[in-house]
């Protein structure tokens, strides 16, 4: 544990990352050959995400920071629309904009990280003249058929079908291997550090014999798993929803499946889905996610929609939407080429582009020239490198964190900024290890580890995917992503509670603790493949999201909203907050509620169409 990791060369890394002529598997590439690029955010590691510089000054705001005149540079630009958040509800906010207005519509979108896309980040591990791919945040487009007229609208111009992902993923390459599923209990949790892989067709019961669990637990899981019982018998299904969205998920588990207390550690691993443990989670949402336990209750199934995922998840998305809008950035792509395409940082921002992206930009101050209902223009103040400047726009779009608008948007009716600040986001982590080989992984016989009880909750090899140029990697021998997620979580407490906890440990958190902690999981995880982390790890990417999916609440009660349909109609924080006020529409995911990326989509046309 003491000794280094030696690291390729990032200027290498770089400079092969924007040559434009990747070959894959793993052509060698000269640094040489191609002038280093000096601004490339998809290809630095270490700590990403919410990273250093990117919210120390939204939290000065918060803590009652102001900036006097006198400190603000009026810049005289004017816009006919800023954008506030660089997503892709913010991108596509001006995407719509666009559409509507025309194309000599001039726009600027402001965001505070240096890289666009939000949470779809994209992370570029470079390896020997190699690039693998990783998500550092929305990994997919989960259904497509939940996508509303604009959404697909949208995808139609940019050439995203996502009807064509049989034809990239490799979905059963693992498979064909013997590469299974497999649960590391850690000894702090479990008395002892065991790995136990599942061996093809083995029943829940075998399985769980060969983990240090009583018989009690493991009768427990063992049903919970194999059989469909429903544990809400007597009750209507009114009376069934009801308690299950008023109860835990733990709660249900122990007092209406008689599940084995000692069970619990076992089936308490949060989900990186929701960003919560089953202590906070409720019933309904644990059904809905088809939980163990709940397939017995005599709900019908959801039916699986048409799926898609990118290598780099929707960040190519976000790259489609950013070459749309300032095609200077990076050669004329589809949603192949897409993927490997070069894209030039220095042209987001240029004075002769209709639209403009500016990066490292904190918004401080949204308000109307005069009152709201008289104003002619909207008064946009941010920090970059330490300076407040001001633009003015004809209307503005606020894409982003919807709780951070009260603190920006002092105008605004208090009835409306308390809703706003209701609005909720858990704490999450994504993790790309790019790994020497996958040999230990064949070895042990896996692909995917859930640890109960463990840093990161979840690791599993990336998925095999070939798209346009990129490759990747198939063999044992080549290097290989290895993809971790992390919820932090203090049990016992309420959800909200739970993630004010998390977030503070996540800001807290050094990028040499995470790599310690990395290192340690993955050495007793995989030691029985022959795995060392000294040896065998080229690169940590960790995607530290202090505040990351979204969720809204009830305005009476305070209670989280799971699943939608739990909180009334009237009482949902996120409608009554996201009402247009003068020349100023919301949009971001936080306005629907929930992180599904139709809703960033969705809520940024509604917000475009308000103004226009």
């Amino acid at each position: 544990m003491a000794r280094e990791i030696t690291r390729r060369d990032f200027i290498n890394g770089a400079s092969v990352a924007l040559s434009g002529s990747l070959l894959f598997p793993w052509a060698q590439a000269s640094a040489s050959e191609v002038a280093p690029e000096t601004h490339y955010p998809p290809a630095l590691t270490g700590l990403r995400g919410s990273h250093p510089g990117s919210f120390e000054v939204a939290h000065a705001v918060r803590d009652g920071k102001r900036w006097t005149e006198s400190e603000i540079e009026e810049t005289g630009e004017a816009y006919d629309l800023v954008v506030v958040g660089g997503g892709l509800s913010g991108l596509s906010a001006a995407w719509f904009y666009r559409e509507k207005v025309g194309p000599d519509a001039r726009i600027l979108v402001l965001d505070n990280h240096d890289d666009f896309g939000g949470h779809a980040k994209r992370n570029e591990l470079h390896h020997e003249g190699g690039m693998l791919l990783g998500y550092g945040g929305t990994v997919n487009v989960e259904n497509y058929d939940e996508y509303g007229r604009a959404a697909r609208r949208m995808f139609r111009h940019l050439g995203i079908d996502p009807t064509r992902y049989g034809e990239f993923a490799g979905q059963h390459l693992f498979e064909s291997r013997g590469l299974s599923r497999g649960i590391f209990l850690d000894r702090e949790t479990f008395g002892e550090d065991r790995l136990v892989v599942r061996r093809q067709g083995e029943s829940w019961a075998d399985y769980l014999a060969r983990m240090p669990l009583s018989e009690g637990a493991q009768r427990s899981i063992a049903q919970l798993h194999e059989e469909d019982v429903d544990y809400l018998s007597g009750m209507t299904r009114a009376q069934k929803r009801d308690y299950l969205q008023k109860t835990s998920y733990q709660d249900f588990l122990l007092e209406k499946a008689n599940v084995h207390p000692d069970a619990i550690p076992f089936l308490a691993t949060s989900d990186t889905y929701w960003g919560i443990g089953i202590d906070a989670l409720t019933g309904w949402g644990a059904l809905w996610s088809g939980y163990p336990g709940t397939t017995g209750l005599g709900f019908p199934e959801g039916e699986d929609g048409t799926y898609f995922s990118f290598p780099d998840g929707n960040s190519s998305i976000a790259r489609l939407v950013v070459r749309s809008l300032i095609p200077e950035v990076a050669p004329p792509v589809d949603m192949e080429s897409i993927v490997t395409a070069r894209f030039d940082y220095s042209k987001l921002d240029k004075a002769s582009s209709r639209v403009r992206l500016r990066l490292e930009s904190t918004v401080i101050d949204v308000s109307h020239g005069e009152g709201a209902d008289a104003a002619r223009d909207v008064r946009v103040t941010y920090v970059h490198d330490g300076s407040a400047r001001r633009v003015r726009a004809s209307t503005c779009v606020l894409a982003c964190y919807n709780a951070v608008i009260p603190h920006i948007c002092r105008e605004l009716p208090e009835p409306q900024r308390r809703a706003l600040s209701q609005s909720l986001k858990c704490p999450l982590v994504y993790t790309n290890v790019l790994l020497r080989n996958s040999t230990a992984f064949h070895k042990l016989g896996m692909r995917h580890v859930t640890s109960p009880g463990g840093y990161h909750n979840n690791l599993r090899l990336a998925r095999p995917m070939a798209i346009g140029d990129y490759r990747s990697s198939t063999r044992p021998e080549d290097p290989t992503l290895l993809m971790m997620s992390r919820a932090p979580l203090a049990p016992g407490l309420s959800a909200p509670e739970q993630w004010r906890v998390g977030r503070a440990d996540l800001l807290a958190t050094t990028f040499e603790t995470f790599e310690r902690r990395i290192r340690d999981q993955l050495n007793r995880t995989l030691s029985g493949g022959g795995f060392d982390a000294a040896r065998d790890i080229e690169a940590i990417t960790v995607n530290r999201w202090p505040h990351g999916y979204a969720y809204g609440q009830d305005t009476e009660t305070g209670d989280i909203a799971w699943v939608l349909d739990e909180i009334p109609q009237g009482r949902r924080s996120w409608e009554k907050g996201r009402a247009p006020f003068g020349r100023i529409a919301i949009a971001n995911s936080d306005a629907a509620g929930n992180a599904m990326t139709e809703s960033a989509i969705g809520e940024a046309h509604r917000a475009v169409a308000e103004l226009t």
